[in-house]
């Protein structure tokens, strides 16, 4: 038998890829299927092979094997089950990668628990809008975040310290996960929301073998990458792409742990020999924007980026100094990916731009408002179908003649700013709590650096000052997380109104985009 793995071209691709092919990639089937047994304890025989290098901020190195994950994710599902943590019950923590991390997010998953990352640089406001909708029976995470934690009542709160794993090492390292693959295994937040109130996606124990379309055409990973991802593995791409996919497939990945540096990136991609990337787009500019590209070796065979566009700069910096393509992916958390660029196919050319193709078995359609299809180069509702309907995704895109769709712009109230996905309805909820402001209204204004950056527009009682920008920023990414603030921030007397009384964003970008083209 030939698997996917073994195939690298587009031919092959759109030829023998479908569900079937997915599920021979691995051990369970429908009725007896977990994440953590496909991800970790089947590639944990002994041998010490390395299942996740780790990137400290502070210029350390950490390699965790399979064999240890999979000891301490046993040992941490019997820890539960003594705790009476039932199936289906939340565990969430909120931790930098690190052994405690993996042992969580497995752990949790073997016994039929629902694991759910948080991003740990959330606020107290940030933190309880998802402890709130999540309703985890226990919260793990480390002595710096216990404090915020700790603040939100009736939460059971478990630090992850040196005490902690030294709790789990009197527990057995023999455990037999009993579930199938339509149990719920993750609940995933998006970095934004287009709701008031954040609501998880709900990921079951199967959603690991669809997810292998994205990693074996939107990332590219095959056995034998050396593979790393710099983005957080709280967010959809570092978990998932970063985390669940390579560790499915046997492939050591490696991730970014701390406050990200450009160079600290680029030295771990030359000392760990990798060669396979994939990041946001914001990680390639922040590489050419530190101009040390020429201090490091690199490997890189295959490379990726999501989250937004890449500018054509950054382009030409990755093509002088990567000499490979950068191959766009594209999706939601709520829909997966979706196009992709297939890397390392070669019969298969990257158009810079593009966000690519559809995964093999999807229908996507750039449709007018009337629900028909656009013509070549007209732009028009990006639209998937799913479940025997068009669902849009929320975004507006054209198709060229060759059948490459591409990216032209966001919903209003989406904001993507160094790959970061934020909700201008979350920001301005919270800019409302401060007694100095009035309304609110936030949108995304281009920016070199970050692609967007979040913009407001403050109706005050107060006049603008320095000062109170500087406390509307601080209190806004306290409230919230660190990257969800205005960096911008202009007072203005009066909103623009739709009809309904709601404020009318796209006046404003359309008032920014005129200031810019002036």
């Amino acid at each position: 038998m030939t698997f996917l793995t073994e195939m690298t071209s587009y031919a092959d691709a759109q030829r023998y890829a479908n569900s079937a092919a997915l599920w021979d990639l691995f051990d369970g089937d429908k009725n007896d299927f977990n994440i953590a047994s496909e991800c970790i304890l089947r590639h944990a025989d002994g041998s010490g092979r390395a299942a996740v290098r780790i990137a400290h901020s502070d210029g350390s190195d950490e390699i965790l094997t399979f064999d240890q994950i999979a000891e301490g994710a046993k040992r941490f599902a019997n820890w539960l089950d003594h705790r009476g943590v039932k199936p289906g019950q939340r565990i969430a923590f909120m931790l930098e990668p690190s052994l405690a991390y993996y042992v969580s997010l497995f752990g949790a998953m073997l016994t039929g628990a629902i694991s759910v990352p948080l991003f740990t640089l959330f606020g107290p406001d940030g933190l309880r809008l998802r402890v709130d909708d999540c309703q985890p029976t226990l919260f793990v995470t480390n002595e710096e975040k216990a404090p915020v934690a700790r603040a939100i009542e009736g939460l059971n709160v478990v630090v992850a310290n040196d005490d902690f794993l030294s709790e789990l090492a009197a527990f057995s390292d023999d455990y037999k996960p009993v579930t199938s693959g339509s149990d719920l295994a993750v609940f995933q937040y998006t970095s934004g929301t287009t709701r008031e109130l954040p609501a998880a996606v709900k990921h079951t124990h199967r959603s690991v073998v669809t997810l292998t379309f994205a990693s074996l055409y939107g990332t590219g990973i095959r056995p034998g990458d050396e593979f790393f991802c710099p983005s957080s593995p709280a967010w959809g791409h570092g978990l998932w792409h970063g985390t669940l996919a390579p560790l499915a497939m046997g492939v050591t990945t490696g991730t970014f742990a701390g406050r990200f540096d450009a160079v600290r990136l680029m030295r771990a991609l030359q000392d760990f020999g990798i060669t396979n990337l994939s990041a946001a787009a914001t990680h390639y500019r922040m590489m050419k924007n530190s101009e040390a590209a020429g201090d490091f070796n690199f490997f890189l065979e295959k490379m990726s980026f999501t989250g937004e566009p890449i500018d054509p700069a950054t382009l030409e910096f990755i093509d002088e100094v990567f000499k490979i393509p950068a191959c766009s992916m594209y999706g939601t958390t709520e829909i997966g990916v979706v196009l992709v660029n297939f890397p390392g196919a070669d019969d298969y050319l990257v158009k810079p731009g593009s966000l690519g193709k559809p995964i093999p078995g999807l229908r996507l359609q750039v449709q007018r408002p009337d629900g028909t299809p656009t013509d070549p180069e007209e732009i028009g509702e990006l639209m998937l179908w799913k479940k025997g309907a068009w669902e849009t995704t929320k975004d507006r895109a054209k198709v060229d003649e060759d059948g490459y769709f591409y990216h032209c712009g966001r919903a209003d109230d989406v904001i993507i700013s160094a790959g970061w996905t934020m909700s201008a309805v979350e920001i301005e909820n919270t800019l409302l709590k401060h007694d100095a402001v009035l309304e609110a209204a936030v949108i995304g204004v281009p920016d070199e650096m970050r692609g967007q950056v979040v913009k407001a527009f403050i109706v005050s009682n107060t006049a603008s000052n320095p000062e109170l920008i500087q406390e509307l920023q601080n209190f806004t990414r306290e409230k919230l997380s660190q990257h969800e603030f205005p960096r911008l921030v202009e007072f203005v007397s009066e909103l623009p109104k739709t009809p309904a009384g709601k404020v009318h964003r796209k006046i404003l970008r359309d008032q920014e985009a005129a200031k810019l083209s002036s």
